[in-house]
């Protein structure tokens, strides 16, 4: 789920921004451009920890611009299969329900909430519901990850609360 890892990023900087203040604005410039991202080897980067090493700058010839490469460490958020985490309901429609944890949304089928849930589209908000639960917009869920789709920029994740000790928390 959360890693500490070592990583890498390449950043180019203007001529203007080249003086005394360069190793600020090239720290400023990591953060804005790395957290809050997705990659798809290493999930999402959740928070830049520490700047290990701000390399010497390359300049770019015909522009003037420079290069700087800074490894640094961060807190990643990669999801895997079977894990199980506590997400916010954010859409209810007939065929399932939307989830989100962070940054990964996370859908969950008719067919893997249990059988004695049914939807229905009359209650406002819409909601799947049993004798005494509900699932509305804004419902915490404990949701099982079944499987996991990894674009370049966005993890996608399909889940279950059909298992034991899993659904709607209170």
């Amino acid at each position: 789920m959360f890693f500490h890892k070592k990583l890498s990023h390449t950043i180019t900087l203007h001529p203007s921004f080249l003086g005394p203040r360069m190793r600020e604005f090239v720290t400023k410039r990591l953060y804005q451009d790395v957290e809050g991202t997705c990659t798809g080897r290493y999930g999402y980067i959740v928070a830049v920890v520490a700047i290990m090493d701000i390399k010497m700058g390359k300049i770019i010839p015909g522009l003037g611009s420079a290069e700087f490469e800074v490894q640094y460490s961060a807190i990643l958020f990669k999801p895997f299969r079977n894990e199980v985490m506590d997400a916010v309901v954010n859409t209810v429609n007939k065929i399932g329900f939307f989830a989100s944890a962070g940054p990964l949304n996370i859908f969950v089928s008719h067919s893997l909430i249990p059988a004695d849930m049914e939807f229905d589209p009359h209650s406002n908000p819409p909601s799947f519901h049993s004798e005494d639960i509900k699932i509305e917009k804004g419902t915490l869920v404990r949701v099982k990850i079944s499987g996991t789709r990894i674009d370049a920029t966005e993890i996608y994740a399909i889940g279950t609360i059909k298992e034991d000790y899993l659904g709607v928390i209170e």
